[in-house]
């Protein structure tokens, strides 16, 4: 890890030397800086800002409640919501949707998405669009540590994949980085995690945190004078963008939530910042955070929405507690990501591990049905305003255009303009191995 003071050195608001240089370890599983933009130089990274904001919907909402309502069902398949009229042609939203059902020009519903193996809890095949088994040594690696493995950082002061999710009590839901093979130089960056209590450089309060001035003064003088004195050019290229990371405004601004207009937080809203039962936070701050992380920098930003399990109460619960809030979150961000002109450079996926059965049970919920889900896509510059997939009359099996995870997969490697049929990443025994699975991006949305 980078050293740069004595032993006994204290900076100007007391913080030791040690205490500062921790903030090396924050980036990746505790690994060093260095060790972090050393695997990012051999990677060759890439200079495009095309990014991915992926949402994960922990327990998996049931699609035909929210894009494929069935009207023609029995009462026990097609329950108590009701459809509304969007701009799109054929396309009705659920009413509990209508910000999303407002801007229905600029949203792709899946209605036909499959993959899952099994009805078990998990975010993997969201976050790798692979299943767990038959993985290699160390396990698939996820969409961020792919791309933080193949084009590392966009702004060498912002980590390339930086995950919104906090723990949880199911531990699948919560969506920890999943490096796999590729190792924890690549995990996520969490600031909603276990990172946090190195954000605080340990121990010390929120207030001298938050009062970097003289941090960053005493950063500044010492590289006036370290360049004045040649010594600089002694330093490893890694360092040198150590202390670039140390030095800048980048993450931190992007993190800082004060820093945005007033009016765009109250448009985005700030939910509940509470994990909901053993699932994750309903928290829309972190919609917005994602926006300002992938203008900053960051190539792909993960966010964990709620606990869609509803075995009981499906109707109450999600019209109370989950979908007025996903609604504001998911199309604010989308409006806002246009309003930018972010729209073409930023791919937003929203989706769960599955759907949900086509009937009723007698506690007024859905159970796990891993044969149809849905999902939504956005931005990234695809062709939106339209629906794909369908299921038959009841909702429980695909009628038209089948949907693999993989596919989206490979529809967000092209978009970030990764060749996905080219196996540039290797497992722990040397072997190579493709981004997708003999999928394709979809065609429909090219």
């Amino acid at each position: 890890m980078l050293s740069i003071w004595g032993p006994d050195t204290k900076l100007c608001d007391r913080v030791s030397r040690r205490e500062v240089l921790k903030i090396g370890a924050l980036g990746m599983g505790g690994l060093s800086l260095p060790q972090l933009l050393q695997a990012e130089s051999a990677s060759g990274k890439s200079k495009r800002k095309k990014a991915v904001i992926m949402i994960y919907m922990c327990g998996a909402p049931s699609h035909q409640d929210m894009y494929d309502l069935k009207m023609d069902a029995p009462s026990e398949i097609r329950g108590e919501f009701r459809p509304i009229n969007t701009k799109v042609p054929g396309f009705q939203i659920c009413e509990h949707l209508p910000r999303l059902g407002n801007i229905a020009e600029k949203i792709i519903p899946l209605r036909s998405v499959h993959g899952s193996p099994s009805g078990a809890h998990d975010s993997f095949i969201c976050y790798t669009g692979r299943t767990t088994r038959n993985q290699p040594a160390g396990g698939w690696p996820s969409i961020g540590s792919v791309v933080s493995k193949l084009q590392g950082s966009a702004d060498p002061a912002v980590p390339p994949f930086v995950g919104l999710a906090p723990n949880t009590g199911h531990p699948p839901y919560g969506s920890p980085g999943l490096p796999g093979f590729l190792g924890v130089s690549h995990s996520a960056f969490r600031p909603s995690g276990p990172a946090r209590k190195n954000m605080v450089l340990n121990g010390i309060d929120s207030s001298r945190l938050n009062d970097r001035k003289q941090l960053l003064a005493s950063f500044d003088q010492f590289k006036r004078d370290a360049d004045a004195s040649g010594s600089m050019q002694g330093m490893d290229d890694m360092n040198q963008q150590v202390f670039n990371i140390l030095t800048s405004n980048s993450l931190v601004n992007a993190l800082d939530l004060s820093q945005e207009d007033p009016a765009i937080r109250e448009r985005y809203g700030k939910g509940d910042p509470k994990n909901f039962g053993d699932g994750s936070p309903r928290n829309l701050e972190h919609f917005l955070m994602a926006r300002r992380l992938v203008e900053a920098g960051a190539r792909i930003v993960t966010l964990n929405f709620g606990r869609w399990d509803f075995h009981s109460n499906n109707f109450s619960g999600l019209k109370s507690s989950h979908l007025p809030l996903f609604d504001q979150g998911l199309a604010t961000l989308i409006e806002d990501l246009h309003e930018r002109g972010m729209a073409d450079d930023v791919a937003v996926v929203a989706w769960g591990e599955f759907g949900r059965t086509p009937k009723i049970n007698k506690d007024a919920g859905r159970d796990h049905w891993p044969a149809v889900g849905g999902g939504l896509i956005a931005g990234g510059g695809f062709k939106t305003g339209q629906v794909i997939g369908s299921t038959d009359r009841l909702g429980g099996q695909i009628e038209d255009r089948p949907i693999h995870f993989g596919e989206v997969f490979a529809t967000l490697y092209h978009h970030l303009g990764i060749d996905y049929t080219t196996a540039p990443i290797r497992d722990l025994a040397g072997r190579p191995h493709y981004l997708v699975d003999n999928y394709t991006p979809m065609p429909e949305i090219i």
